[in-house]
Formats: structure tokens, sequence, C-alpha cells
């Protein structure tokens, strides 16, 4: 008899939804490590603990979501396992969690460990081990580089080219800007510094008037806020995790600065970030998207909202609905859950991958409509199109048509 055993309160030591123990396996299947006959075991890494603590929602989702499968009979049969670990965002502890996934643990593949430098940690490692990587939580550029890192690939669009449409909208909006830009200091922010700089060419020197840069061990980035009004930017482009957001929209109401604020997608949840910083405080900000936000009443009738209510109901009736990282966390599952499907009964890690990278429009019902997933052997960025949008009243507006991200607009 199967059964599934959640712990999501424990995260230090992990989540584990556990399926049947494994039996022979029939001749014409194949399995590595981790799959069998009954059971699929899949690793994650998040930052239940520290910082980026608020990104701990995304396991939880995933860990809830997968409990769905496996109460609905699993993937061709099979229950998932799935094993998550805290690494407090720490690259030296997310080195341990993962060595111990794949060498204790023996999981077939690593899904969605959450981080840009906890995730460069043991890129190196899980490519020499040969294990997948997959739709890391993380849209730095390095992760779509199929020839040198095969066994690696991302899910959400990349931060470069998310920020190349940004620097478009600024050169269009305010030409004369001057503008400060706030970034964790890590590959995280730097490719967001990167992508505006490409677009901004020459005029990027004159142009920027702050590049200022926060460690995320900073209890708050208040001073940083403070020192760029004090240059008289009228641009903000706002590259930070979800705690610093929030700090970054209530400093800037509370000093009075009323610059035009560009806000990475990564940190656009009313629940986690929009709400505690402040509803007034934030309006106008402006922002991009690839899925649905759940505060927008515009989807009330969706049927992919509809589903999505349906399952927190059921399986994580405590989680936040405004937290866009609940969402984000359903659908990368789901992309997921589609890949693991098309294996069939050929559940080795190099299957994993190719199916991973033949996605074929892959529509997903809490993807904004026109958003479909793509890869190839020689692609490995699932999404690549995005909408503007800006907050107004209590929830985001989207403007504009679908923008392909890699092209900027």
């Amino acid at each position: 008899m199967f059964f599934v055993t959640r712990q999501l309160a424990a995260f230090s030591t992990a989540i584990i939804l556990l399926g049947a123990s494994g039996s022979i396996a029939l001749a014409q299947k194949k399995y590595d490590s981790g799959a069998s006959d009954t059971e699929i075991k899949i690793g994650n890494i998040m930052p239940y603990s520290g910082p980026l603590s608020a990104y701990g929602v995304i396991g939880r989702t995933e860990a809830a979501y997968f409990g769905k499968i496996n109460a609905e009979g699993g993937i061709n049969g099979r229950k998932i396992t799935f094993i998550s670990y805290d690494d407090t965002f720490s690259p030296p502890k997310t080195v341990e969690q993962a060595r111990k996934l794949v060498e204790s643990d023996e999981v077939l593949l690593i899904f969605q460990s959450l981080g840009t430098p906890t995730n460069t940690a043991i890129q190196r490692y899980m490519n020499a081990k040969k294990v997948p990587q997959l739709f890391v939580a993380t849209g730095a550029a390095k992760w779509n580089d199929a020839q040198n890192f095969p066994w690696t690939m991302g899910w959400q669009p990349n931060y470069q080219d998310e920020a190349r449409i940004y620097a478009k909208y600024i050169l269009k909006e305010r030409p004369d800007a001057r503008i400060a830009v706030l970034y964790q200091n890590d590959d995280f922010g730097k490719d967001y510094l990167k992508g505006l700089k490409d677009i901004l060419g020459n005029k990027a020197a004159s142009m920027i008037v702050a590049e200022d840069a926060y460690d995320v061990a900073e209890p708050t980035i208040d001073s940083h806020i403070i020192k760029m009004k004090s240059l008289n930017a009228d641009v903000f482009v706002d590259v930070t995790s979800p705690k610093f957001a929030a700090q970054a929209i209530k400093k800037t109401a509370e000093i009075g600065w009323k610059p035009l604020h560009i806000l990475t997608n990564v940190s656009v949840s009313v629940g986690a970030v929009i709400k505690p910083a402040g509803i007034d405080a934030s309006q106008g900000i402006i922002s991009s998207a690839y899925l649905k936000d759940p505060t927008d009443p515009h989807w009330k009738n969706d049927p992919g909202m509809k589903a999505w209510n349906d399952f927190l109901d059921k399986y994580y009736p405590e989680a936040n609905r405004a937290d866009s990282g609940v969402i984000y966390g359903y659908t990368v599952a789901q992309t997921l859950v589609h890949v693991l499907q098309a294996c069939g009964d050929n559940l080795t890690r190099e299957n994993v991958m190719k199916q991973a990278a033949t996605l074929k429009d892959l529509e997903l019902g809490n993807l904004l409509p026109g958003i479909k997933l793509n890869t190839s052997p020689s692609d490995f960025a699932p999404i690549s199109q995005v909408q503007m949008m800006r907050f107004k009243g209590e929830t985001w507006e989207r403007f504009g048509d679908i923008i392909d991200s890699e092209l900027g607009g």
C-alpha cells in the first residue's frame, strides 16, 4: 500500500514524500539511481532559513504538488519521493546538501535548487556526476549553456534579457534619465547590470549615476536608498530579492523619493513584497510577468486559476495565495511532471535531460496567455517571453504585447 509522508515543519532536515519500495524492473525498462518500478526520487535545495527564507514557500508548494500527484496514482504508476533540504542560501551548505542528495539519498535528479551563487557552487559537480540539475530556480544566463553544462537547465526568463527590456523602456520613456541601480552582489545582480548596459550602450556611463551593490547578510538596505536619492536619480532599477525589495519600496516612500521604480520580476509577489512594503508606497512600480497573478481579479474565473485554487484547498490550505512563489512552485512542478511522464519507462538521467530539452510549445494553466515553453538540445531556456506590468490599486496591471525577452522587445 502506498503512503505519503509530508514533513513541512522541519525543513532543516528535509521534506520527504515517500512512495513504495522498489521492485525488480522488467527487462524493457531502464533505470538509473533514484528510479524503480514504484518510485522516482527527486532532490531539492531551498533556503528555508536565512536571508532569503521568503523563497522557502516554493519548496513547500512543490512538496504539496507532488503529494497531489502521488494521491492521484503517481507518474506512470510510480510515486514521487521528494527530498528537500535547507541550505540557508549558503553556497558551502548547498554543496554539502547536493552531495548528500546524490551520494547518500541517490536521487535521480536535483530539481529547482534556488539561487544563483548556490547553483553555481554545485554546477560543475552535478555535470561531472552527470546528474540533472533541472529547472533551477534562478534566471541567470549561465544556465543556458548546453555545450559546456549539458546537465544544467534553467526555467524562468533570463535576467539579462529581462533587464534589456527595462533598458529599452527607460530609453523610450525617460531618454534623459539619471539611473540608480541597486543590485545583489552576486551573479543574479550582475546579470541585470550587464543586461541594462547592453542596451544603454555608450549612454550607460552618463545615464547610470549609481551602481550600488548590497550583500544578503546586510540587515537593511536603507543607507543605499538614501544615497541614491542624494544623487538626484529619477529612475531606480531595483534588483533585490523579496526581503530587500520590501525594504526598498518602504524606504523610498519614507524619504519622499519618487523615481520611476523598476522592480525585478523575482520580487513582484503581492503577498511577500508589496503588502509588507505598503500598497500606497508601491503604486506605479514597473516590472514584468510571465505567470498569472493570483491577486488580479481578471483571472477569477480562469480555468488554470481555478485548478490552482482547488489544489491549494486540498493539498496546501495554509498557503498565502497572494505570494507569487506559490503559483511559481506549482507551475514549475507541473513542468517536471510533464518531463517525467514523457520519460515513460526509460527513467535514466540521460533520458530525463533529453525530454527536458525537447519541450515544444508546452502550455501550462498559469502561464500568461501566449507564453509557451520551448527547448532544444542547444537551447536550455524554456521561457523567453514576458509582458510588462505596472502596480495599480491593489494588483499588477499588464500593458503592451507579449515580448520575446531574448530580443528585448
